[in-house]
């Protein structure tokens, strides 16, 4: 295997500086090495490898070589720079690596965690793979998530958590319908059972269950796992015979798999039980094998129980100077055991310590920038504010200057409008002292009477409307009532008349230009219905729309083009002086108030395209 790939790091080696992909096949080769096969020397070689091209060409590591660093580090139980790497291939750019791989990194990560001592980080990232891995349906991940959380919970002494995590990995692994894990986590969970709430029979099941699915894989190291714990099960419910025929099965499958401390294991309790049995030659005979394979593989633990046990026997043997030469191995061992642990244990301050020092500079550092960040974006929001100050000064000057052209501009309009009322007053005063002096002319006395009662009561509602842009439609109604009686009594019942207002239209609160609807009534009776033969009728009404008031004038006379016909035989240059009038006070009112006023005519006629009548439509701004 390691010919095979020999051409490819050369070649790798040999690339172009930019081109990175080589050097992250080669991270992926050695990640492969790591996980697998446990080459730890060629993996480390290969990385070795890459760090040279990368600190030769000066490139930025990418995501893969982080990771195998990381990995490396691990395996050489330098915990503080395996945290260190994993921290950084979190926060680099990844980019065209499976979902899978992704979770992977946040094990990995997780797992440093747990070996700086980082104990509920470690169990955040690894319920956010769990997340993740069902989010994004990815198989075989989870069971994985939950053996390393239960290696967590056993470290940071959460029992409790133990067997809930391997309870989840089991149910997990069935799921997935992956043997390999459901095997793992039967055999675990029967581990668990024999050292925290002892339970033979809880124990045995697990412990088959698991045997089971070992012997159909051929996996001979779960198989050897399962019966020195099986053994060490019927120890604990004093079954000797069993036990012996559990260890002997161990021992049957250690030798060829190579698992000595399985195999001193069971040499070393098969002595114990044989003690026990009251035959201390076999005892002996064994404890003896123990020895010697435990001591071919510093299996310190084993051998300082052996010799433990291997005193008390001598001692309840009364040999005592047997006792003691023994005794003497067991502190021996037992100290070298202590060491070993308190190395392990430095080991993991001082990882910790390191991972906290390397927090400690992150968050120093991430806090410079922050603070630069902030010092920057005061700086560019104290400029914008200037900038904007100054803009909202500028517009400011110009809305001024704006405002006094529109507030002269509102007075012109406003002197224009009053005086284009004062043209209409004359012209309506002309109109109706015609009407008095016909009255006069046939000695009517009574009908004079009544005609300039009414005449002075609407004289007095012009006057008092004509100091007004806009009135109440009240007033303009008032004022148009007694103008149509008026010429009610003028014509001598010529026509008939009705005003309909709107229930929605508040005539209090809604205005609209003054005597706005007057000239357009005057135009419908005078213009069309005086030359009907019969009694015509105009009606008027206002509707409330959406954003105006409709006001519609409708009339039953000869229509407009006949009308026309009339004045032209009798004057060939008329036009209503009172609608021109009303059309240039219109466009300045819609100028004034900025709202758009619209008027349109309609021609009515019948089926056969007779004349029937006009209807003129005023689209009035709603005022208030």
């Amino acid at each position: 295997m390691v010919l095979a790939i020999l051409p490819t790091t050369t070649q790798a080696l040999n690339a172009p500086p930019a081109d990175t992909a080589k050097l992250n096949q080669l991270a992926r080769e050695a990640l492969e090495l790591l996980r697998t096969t446990k080459n730890l020397s060629r993996a480390d070689s290969l990385i070795q490898e890459i760090n040279h091209v990368i600190a030769k060409e000066k490139l930025q590591p990418t995501f893969y070589i982080l990771w195998a660093n990381g990995e490396l580090d691990v395996q050489k139980k330098e915990f503080g720079k395996a945290y260190e790497y994993a921290s950084k291939a979190m926060k680099s750019a990844v980019t065209g690596i499976s979902m899978k791989e992704k979770i992977e990194l946040i094990i990995f990560f997780a797992r440093t965690c747990q070996y700086t001592g980082q104990f509920s980080a470690s169990v955040d990232n690894l319920n956010k793979a769990a997340d993740i891995a069902r989010m994004n349906r990815v198989k075989g991940i989870i069971p994985q998530v939950y053996l390393t959380l239960s290696e967590v919970y056993t470290i940071s002494q959460k029992f409790e958590k133990v067997e809930e995590s391997l309870n989840l990995m089991l149910e997990a692994a069935r799921e997935d319908n992956n043997p390999t894990a459901i095997k793992e986590a039967l055999y675990k969970l029967g581990k668990y059972r024999l050292s925290h709430n002892w339970d033979f029979k809880t124990v045995d099941q697990y412990m088959r269950k698991s045997l089971e699915l070992a012997m159909k894989m051929a996996d001979t190291v779960t198989i050897t796992a399962v019966y020195v714990d099986m053994g060490w099960n019927y120890i604990q419910a004093q079954k000797p015979d069993s036990s012996l025929f559990y260890y002997e099965n161990a021992i049957r499958y250690a030798i060829p798999g190579r698992r000595y401390y399985s195999l001193a294991n069971a040499y070393g309790n098969m002595g114990t039980i044989y003690r026990d049995l009251g035959k201390y030659d076999k005892a002996v005979s064994y404890w003896k094998k123990g020895i010697e394979t435990a001591r071919e593989n510093s299996d310190w633990y084993t051998l300082s129980w052996i010799y433990s046990d291997m005193s008390k026997m001598a001692k309840d043997q009364g040999k005592l100077e047997e006792a003691y030469r023994y005794q003497v191995l067991f502190k021996a061992y037992s100290d070298s055991l202590a060491k070993q642990q308190n190395k392990e244990g430095l080991a993991m301050a001082q990882a910790k310590f390191d991972a906290d020092t390397i927090k400690r500079k992150l968050e120093m550092a991430s806090l410079q920038i922050r603070t630069q960040r902030m010092i920057i974006y005061g700086f560019a929001i104290f400029l914008v504010l200037t900038i904007t100050i100054g803009l909202l000064l500028l517009r400011q000057s110009k809305l001024n200057a704006k405002r006094k052209i529109s507030e002269m501009d509102q007075k012109i309009l406003e002197v224009t409008q009053a005086n284009l009322r004062q043209q209409m007053n004359p012209h309506f005063i002309f109109n109706t002292l015609n009407s008095i002096q016909y009255y006069m002319y046939k000695h009517d006395k009574l009908a004079t009477n009544n005609y300039l009662t009414k005449f002075s009561s609407l004289m007095r509602k012009i006057l008092e409307n004509s100091r007004h842009t806009a009135i109440p439609i009240r007033d303009e109604l008032d004022a148009l009532q007694l103008y149509l009686e008026l010429e009610s009594i003028r014509f001598r019942d010529k026509f008939d008349y009705e005003i309909v207002v709107d229930d929605e239209i508040d005539p209090l609160m809604y205005k609209i230009p003054t005597m706005l609807i007057q000239p357009y009534v005057e135009n419908a009776i005078c213009h069309g219905l005086m030359y009907r033969d019969d009694k015509g009728k105009v009606s008027i009404s206002l509707n409330l729309s959406e954003d105006h008031i409709l006001c519609t004038i409708e009339d039953n006379g000869i229509g407009r083009d006949a009308s026309k016909e009339i004045n032209r035989s009798k004057e060939k240059n008329h036009n209503s002086l009172g609608t021109q009038i009303t059309e240039s006070r219109l466009n300045l009112v819609s100028t004034l108030y900025g709202k758009d006023m619209k008027t349109r005519f309609t021609d009515l006629k019948d089926e056969l395209g007779n004349a029937t009548g006009t209807r003129v439509e005023i689209q009035i701004p709603i005022l208030t």
